[in-house]
């Protein structure tokens, strides 16, 4: 067996070339969210169970990471339970607290928590870890980084407008341009169900439709008619295998539901405000988008790559209607979207889209001559931090070639040489690592503008 120390199965550690790259996606999203009125949160890792469970869906509370109680606490186990194979009765005697799935319900309850503190609609942006148990594979971990922007408090449709003028927005400045943003309602997929005769198993028929990226859609057709005898299956697959339905043909077929024609005005207003020539991804009605999540109760939003649909969504969200109810707090809607950082990473690095500066963990290095020589020019190392310009001194008093090779390692742009000849002469040399080229400067002409 290897001594090897790892992480857990699920879970990454990130190099500095790594972090770099992650930090410049979130500072384009933290600026991009303050400058459509969002204020930063950050809620605890660790939320009660009662929070978190019967939120999800079965499947999701199958995947909701619990932490185990600790010392007196542990006596309680339900010991009859285990023993009668009923998990979940033990489970909740043995555990009191769970890591968070995702942003949205801890989001519910602190805004129920907090909101006698708060002015509403409250629109907030959060950037942090969540935990699910699910299989780890390519673009799914166990561990990874949400990025969300919620407006709770209002229910206009203009809020679903400004979240795809958000996305197009973020992704374009990350160098997008061939996304696709897939938008349905859950009031119309309610009047599908009514229409397939599933009225009473919305939940279940939607966890099924959810599948259909992940099993094709003759699979998700098997599914449905397995688990529903009933269903008309000449309804079923005219509705999921024309690709020809519109707004138009879908208010005819479910002519009778009031809540699909809610669903379709709102889409309308959304197509009808944002147009192909006012942003630079395309956005398109996808009449089998569900978003499995059963909180969603309105517009429904994903967002998917054209040239890598095999990594899944890069992001998604939608309306839930009521959500804080659940926590005390009642007819507040919120509607909000999340970026998937971790897959949003892979394709950029895909595509090439990061910038070559990213590469260097510093833009100069000082060569080391010595203390004494080091001290001369300390004030113009401090002159440069100033500016901005991130400055490594190297350590120790080593080899011209070693420190070079270092510099070298780390994509620096610039070295500073200041040794013996340089202290007698009253100079100093610029190297650009880049170019190869090198300039002298006198020590009392110092200054930045000498790199440029």
């Amino acid at each position: 067996m290897s001594n090897t120390p790892s992480n857990p199965k699920g879970t990454r550690d990130f190099l500095p070339s790594e972090l770099s790259k992650r930090n410049f996606i979130i500072d384009i999203l933290k600026k991009n969210f303050k400058n459509f009125g969002f204020s930063e949160i950050e809620t605890p890792a660790l939320e009660k169970t009662s929070t978190l469970l019967g939120k999800y869906g079965n499947e999701g509370d199958r995947l909701v990471f619990k932490i185990l109680n600790s010392g007196e606490k542990v006596k309680k186990a339900d010991i009859i339970a285990l023993k009668s194979n009923d998990l979940k009765s033990f489970t909740k005697s043995v555990s009191e607290k769970g890591l968070r799935y995702d942003l949205t319900v801890p989001l519910a309850r602190y805004v129920a928590q907090h909101q006698n503190s708060l002015t509403f609609p409250f629109k907030r942006f959060q950037i942090q870890s969540v935990w699910r148990a699910d299989r780890p594979q390519h673009g799914r971990f166990q561990e990874f980084t949400q990025c969300d922007a919620d407006v709770v408090g209002n229910n206009s449709i203009v809020q679903e407008i400004e979240l795809i003028k958000l996305y197009d927005k973020i992704f374009s400045e990350l160098g997008f341009d061939d996304l696709v943003f897939k938008i349905n309602h859950r009031l119309i997929l309610k009047g599908i169900a009514d229409y397939l005769g599933l009225k009473t198993n919305l939940n279940e028929f939607i966890s099924i439709i959810d599948k259909l990226d992940k099993i094709g859609l003759d699979s998700v057709v098997n599914k449905i008619k397995e688990k529903f005898k009933d269903v008309s299956f000449s309804k079923l697959e005219n509705l999921l295998k024309n690709k020809t339905l519109n707004f138009e043909n879908i208010s005819l077929l479910l002519n009778d539901s009031l809540l699909a024609k809610k669903g379709i005005e709102d889409l309308k207003s959304v197509f009808d405000f944002i147009s192909s020539k006012s942003i630079n991804n395309e956005i398109r009605f996808d009449l089998t988008l569900a978003r499995g999540l059963n909180y969603y109760t309105g517009t429904i939003i994903e967002v998917v790559s054209k040239s890598n649909t095999s990594l899944g969504s890069l992001g998604g969200g939608g309306r839930y209607d009521d959500l804080t109810s659940l926590f005390n707090m009642k007819n507040t809607s919120g509607v909000g979207i999340s970026f998937g950082l971790d897959r949003i990473f892979i394709l950029m690095e895909e595509k090439k889209l990061f910038p070559y500066y990213l590469k260097n963990s510093f833009d100069i290095i000082i060569i080391n001559f010595g203390i004494k020589y080091l001290k001369e020019i300390y004030s113009f190392i401090d002159l440069l931090r100033n500016e901005n310009n991130k400055v490594l001194i190297f350590p120790d008093k080593v080899k011209l070639n070693k420190q070079f090779s270092y510099a070298n390692k780390h994509n620096a742009e610039y070295a500073i040489i200041f040794g013996e000849n340089e202290f007698n002469n009253k100079e100093i040399i610029i190297k650009n690592m880049i170019k190869g080229t090198q300039s002298v400067h006198d020590l009392k002409d110092l200054n930045t503008n000498i790199l440029k």
